[in-house]
């Protein structure tokens, strides 16, 4: 089997080359990432030189670029690549609507082209928009986006499921809770929360501190991708949750007593604009029909990932000094 995976220079993505190359060891990935500031090689830099694995540097806009790569022939198409931060959303969403709308037009049309036999779009549960105290999101929750970035995901899906009616394209879109674990970019809460803490600094929480998520270990994540890659049913759509939720004050105290570093690091910020208050995901129909279920609670994979991130100072170092990337690099072939 010969997949095309996309944006997996980035956080979920380079955990799932891990993955899949350790579970699927006689399948080819190729990986198309274009390297935006959140794309690190270092992720992958273990398994750089695996004979099942090859990276090539182009945007998943460029049509004449991506094209090559679907005449040799591609089985699957698994598209993580997206502008993701929602506050970058918020100041640039013309870059958000590119990469995250145009960018997965572009990979559908390839895709009918050359008869790719799957298409898995991988989603967010942010295009369900937010809950009150109480509920989940189920596959059936109406689609009302927030923000810019959220906005540009439901798009994606809509033209995902578009071809599926369309076409007879066999697509199957997947919406993650909150993900965390190693190799995500210090922008996001965690790995900002723990960095910021391990140098004394003051950790930054967003009004009251009390918007709830639901955590998604990482790996989990990955072996729920792989489930619906060979196991979809073709034109469902599938939620994966951790079943972990925890309001954003929460997850930095727990990392605070961790660390063991004293919570009036903690400052209150101004709110986001457009915050949503609560995220919680419905995972019942994967769990049913894939026989998927989260191996990692949230107490033990916070464990995980603060360990990782303790004994990783040089790849945080990396990014910090903005070593980790290099307008140069050069795809591998």
């Amino acid at each position: 089997m010969r997949l095309l995976v996309t944006g997996c220079a980035g956080f979920i993505g380079s955990n799932f080359i891990h993955y899949y190359l350790a579970k699927h060891p006689a399948h080819q990935l190729v990986n198309v990432d274009v390297l935006t500031y959140a794309g690190n090689l270092d992720n992958l830099a273990s398994i750089s030189n695996h004979k099942q694995y090859q990276f090539v540097r182009t945007d998943i806009t460029d049509r004449k670029a991506l094209e090559p790569l679907f005449q040799a022939g591609v089985d699957a198409v698994v598209n993580f690549a997206a502008e993701s931060h929602v506050d970058r959303s918020i100041t640039q969403p013309d870059i958000f609507v590119k990469s995250n709308i145009l960018g997965t037009q572009t990979l559908l049309d390839l895709a009918k082209q050359y008869q790719v036999q799957k298409f898995v779009q991988v989603s967010t549960d942010e295009v369900y928009g937010t809950l009150g105290p109480t509920g989940l999101f189920s596959e059936d929750t109406p689609l009302a986006p927030n923000s810019p970035y959220s906005a540009s995901k439901a798009g994606a899906d809509l033209l995902v499921r578009a071809y599926h009616e369309t076409f007879g394209m066999n697509v199957n879109i997947t919406r993650c809770s909150n993900n965390y674990g190693p190799f995500q970019f210090p922008e996001k809460l965690i790995p900002l929360m723990i960095r910021n803490a391990l140098s004394d600094l003051p950790l930054p929480v967003y009004g009251d501190g009390l918007n709830v998520r639901d955590w998604l270990y990482v790996e989990d994540h990955c072996n729920a991708i792989d489930l619906v890659i060979h196991n979809g049913v073709s034109g469902e759509v599938y939620n994966i949750g951790g079943n972990n939720e925890r309001t954003n004050l929460q997850v930095v105290k727990t990392i605070l007593e961790a660390l063991d570093k004293p919570e009036s690091l903690i400052r209150y910020v101004e709110d986001r604009l457009g915050h949503d208050r609560r995220y919680a995901i419905d995972a019942t129909k994967i769990q049913r029909e894939l026989g998927w279920k989260p191996k990692h609670q949230f107490e033990t994979g916070i464990r995980n990932t603060i360990s990782w991130y303790l004994a990783n100072g040089e790849w945080m170092d990396r990014i910090a000094t903005g070593a980790y990337w290099s307008p140069m690099s050069e795809s591998k072939s």
